[in-house]
């Protein structure tokens, strides 16, 4: 039975994209082992902390899943790609109805406190304490096309390379599958002249301000469009301060947000029955 805040958290249609994703349970010839649980309870658990951002021995019973099931799950979803799988499955259905806008992309990051972990590191913003980096490229509506995660010292500009080559191939109202923005808009901590060569190899036109010359004002009618995406992703309360000791886990919790960011988009998108 899915109670009105599980369908809330994870409408049919949502989970109808993600539920063919999910790695099935096989039992252990040797028996033993954990047993099958709801599959749809522990990935609505799963959303319920990265929304709520509730430690996870918090989970409210009424899921009808353990905490130790819950958590156990999430991990081993992680190891098999699933939220990168339901990031990109989201996406090809934006993309399948023409909603992706190719025509220019916006890269940006955003630093978060850690408590510890890899990928940590001295927040230079933030008087020197720990944290990590949300690093994000969208398209130009503001749609999530990749995502990462580094230790908060890093410089932006090292972001750029893993996340144009991390956009996957998005399925296309017409024609082929499609990976590459027209353009791509930056501010000044990308300006390095490398990564315009890099960039512009790619057949991406490039559209970063330059230091010293160029105000990153000048970049605001469209970096706003990043900004909001910046707000949307850490609407989502796990993102907030990271807990997770392991970085995979905290970039899988960002990844999902990402996934229901663009689902989000894809549920107002759909006309009214």
């Amino acid at each position: 039975m899915v109670d009105e805040l599980s369908r809330r958290l994870v409408p049919d249609e949502l989970w109808e994209l993600a539920e063919p994703l999910l790695p099935k349970f096989a039992p252990r010839k040797q028996g033993g082992g954990s047993a099958p649980t709801d599959q749809r309870a522990v990935f609505t658990a799963v959303v319920y902390v990265l929304t709520s951002g509730c430690a996870w021995r918090m989970l409210p019973p009424s899921f009808g899943v353990t905490v130790p099931t819950a958590h156990r799950r999430f991990t081993v979803w992680t190891k098999a790609g699933l939220w990168r799988r339901l990031h990109r499955a989201v996406l090809d259905e934006l993309g399948s109805q023409g909603l992706v806008d190719w025509s220019r992309a916006v890269i940006d990051a955003a630093s978060v406190r850690a408590k510890k972990g890899d990928l940590t590191g001295p927040n230079p913003v933030d008087r020197g304490k720990s944290g990590s980096k949300i690093h994000v490229l969208s398209d130009r509506a503001g749609i999530p096309l990749a995502v990462g995660v580094s230790a908060a010292n890093t410089n932006d500009a090292e972001a750029l390379r893993p996340l144009v080559k991390a956009i996957p191939p998005v399925r296309s109202h017409r024609g082929p599958r499609r990976r590459k923005p027209s353009k791509l808009h930056a501010d000044k901590a990308y300006d390095i002249a490398e990564l315009r060569r890099w960039v512009r190899d790619r057949g991406i036109a490039v559209r970063i301000a330059r230091k010293g010359i160029e105000s990153s004002q000048h970049l605001g009618r469209h970096r706003w469009v990043i900004e909001r995406t910046m707000s949307w992703l850490t609407g989502y309360h796990r993102l907030n301060l990271r807990f997770e000791r392991k970085a995979s886990h905290f970039c899988a919790f960002l990844t999902l947000a990402a996934a229901l960011s663009c689902y989000k988009k894809l549920a107002k998108a759909k006309p009214a029955t």
